[in-house]
């Protein structure tokens, strides 16, 4: 009879055993975590071990390990980590950070077709994942395979909106060839991070961007030039081409040059971006019903219900946020409602995937 209750018992003490380390280990992880914040990864380092020690396979040490491997320049260490991790735990949701940290370990040894495996291995487990397409993205982006690493960033931002990093990525891609996706991008990129150096870094090239190919040439004479981008691209059947802002790009030219008229020299900047982005999207909306593309179908729709919410103003103030203007800081003080009213909007606006 006791040795009957004595085998019944060793399962159990073993089970209690494994939970109690377990628990004790990430205490650990979670010990080492703000020394790799602050930038000490081998202190953090030395407590995800002390975890290891305890749970051998546990993921999250695993996981923040490879992590701080990677921040130290570690790469094969780092892989070597990730992979006892996918072995470990094949199919473990929290794996997903474990593939994003094996792809960017390859990726900084320039082993750029093994990367591309490895952030593709991750998407078949994990297809929803953002940052696997984001860094998949940076990826493309460092072999100049600009087309492969927009569409990356696009489905990035189709699964989590509020991924700054990628409006970044697609609004300073896209500046040079397509002014309107890339006034779009840098604007929603602003919204979501209006106050950081980034910010202020993006709020100048969107000011270029509101002032493209329109000049002063003298006191009472400017010079507005008409890129043959503006003229419409179409296909054989006689439609634009997809992401076609021709129309759009050629009728907001038309209006930066309003920014010089007398009536409005004397309006703040912001007050002329107001003008000009009610512009935009007014085009937008008359243009969508005959155009096509990811940005038609996901940008778009946002600042067409932008305007129809009567919210262009707290927009740009937010868009501007970052800038050291008094009236911009002043209004942004004052206006606590309006911009709530326009946060509330923005966070509850419904996003397209398709």
């Amino acid at each position: 009879m006791k040795k009957t209750i004595l085998i019944l018992m060793f399962p159990l003490m073993c089970n209690i055993s494994f939970g109690q380390n377990k628990a004790d280990a990430e205490k650990l992880v979670d010990e080492g975590i703000p020394y790799h914040d602050k930038g000490d990864f081998d202190g953090a380092i030395s407590r995800y071990d002390k975890a290891l020690d305890l749970d051998k396979d546990n993921l999250l040490a695993l996981s923040e390990k490879a992590y701080s491997l990677l921040s130290l320049s570690k790469y094969e260490e780092a892989i070597l980590n990730c992979k006892k991790a996918i072995k470990a735990h094949p199919k473990d949701s929290n794996l997903k950070s474990v593939y994003v940290t094996y792809g960017n370990a390859l990726d900084s040894q320039k082993k750029t077709d093994q990367a591309f495996e490895i952030y593709n291995e991750g998407l078949k487990l994990f297809p929803e994942y953002y940052q696997l397409y984001f860094n998949k993205g940076v990826t493309y982006a460092s072999v100049k395979k600009t087309d492969e690493a927009i569409a990356c960033f696009q489905n990035a931002i189709k699964f989590n909106p509020k991924h700054a990093s990628s409006h970044n990525a697609i609004a300073k891609l896209e500046k040079a060839n397509r002014r309107i996706p890339a006034i779009l991008a840098f604007c929603r990129f602003l919204v979501v991070e209006p106050q950081t150096k980034r910010a202020e870094e993006n709020l100048a090239s969107l000011r270029e961007l509101m002032k493209a190919n329109v000049k002063q040439t003298g006191e009472k004479s400017i010079s507005v030039t008409i890129d043959s981008k503006m003229f419409a691209d179409t296909t054989s059947t006689g439609k634009p081409k997809e992401n076609n802002f021709s129309s759009t790009d050629l009728i907001s030219t038309m209006d930066i040059s309003l920014d010089y008229d007398e009536i409005n020299k004397n309006k703040t900047e912001v007050e002329n971006f107001i003008r000009k982005m009610e512009t935009i999207c007014a085009s937008l909306a008359e243009s969508k019903k005959d155009n096509s593309g990811f940005y038609w179908s996901y940008y778009v729709p946002y600042f067409i219900e932008l305007k129809k919410q009567k919210l262009l103003e707290p927009f740009a103030y937010i868009v501007f946020a970052s800038s050291t203007n008094e009236d911009v800081q002043e209004w942004i003080k004052n206006d606590k409602t309006e911009l709530d009213r326009f946060y509330e909007w923005s966070k509850n606006f419904q996003w397209k995937r398709d």
